[in-house]
Formats: structure tokens, C-alpha cells, sequence
């Protein structure tokens, strides 16, 4: 199993991925990472819905889907937390 697989066979730590990022997006009004958060929540949604056969009929095991879904995923994150890692270093106006 992938680093990323892990969020196949449990769509809950993807949920609790995207409840960080929505949580410290919004503790600093970052709306692009509360967006992220919100991406990694649905992802969540959608990889439940796969386990549980609701969204796919047949032969789940070959997904092809995650060739798109996991770079998006990973590229959106890394650049989350750059904004997330630029937020506090930049000082607040008072």
C-alpha cells in the first residue's frame, strides 16, 4: 500500500486531514486552505462512498480515478501549508 493509500482503506484520516486544514485555515483566514480542507473532506465523502459500493458498481479494486485525485490532493496541500507556513511569518498589522 502507497503513503497516500492509507486514505483508501480509511476515508476517516482523509476527513481529519481536511478538518485541520479547514480549522487552521480559518484560525488565519487563510479561505484557500479552509478550500483544501473542504477538497480533502469531500475526498473523504467520495472514497466512503466507493468502499461502500454506493458510487461504483462492479470492479472497484482498479482506480484509475486516483491518478488525478491524489497529485490534486498532494500539490493542493503542499501549497496550503506553504500559505499556512507564510501566514505566520508575516507579522500582523495592529
Amino acid at each position: 500500500m502507497s503513503f497516500l493509500g492509507i486514505f483508501m482503506v480509511h476515508p476517516w484520516l482523509a476527513a481529519a486531514v481536511g478538518a485541520l486544514f479547514v480549522t487552521l485555515g480559518w484560525r488565519a483566514g487563510r479561505w484557500g486552505v479552509v478550500t483544501i480542507g473542504v477538497m480533502w473532506v469531500l475526498y473523504s465523502a467520495y472514497e466512503t462512498g466507493m468502499q461502500q459500493r454506493w458510487l461504483c458498481t462492479g470492479e472497484c479494486n482498479i482506480r484509475v480515478d486516483l491518478l488525478l485525485i491524489y497529485p490534486v490532493l498532494f500539490l493542493a496541500s503542499a501549497g496550503a501549508a506553504w500559505s499556512l507556513y507564510r501566514a505566520n511569518q508575516t507579522p500582523r498589522p495592529r
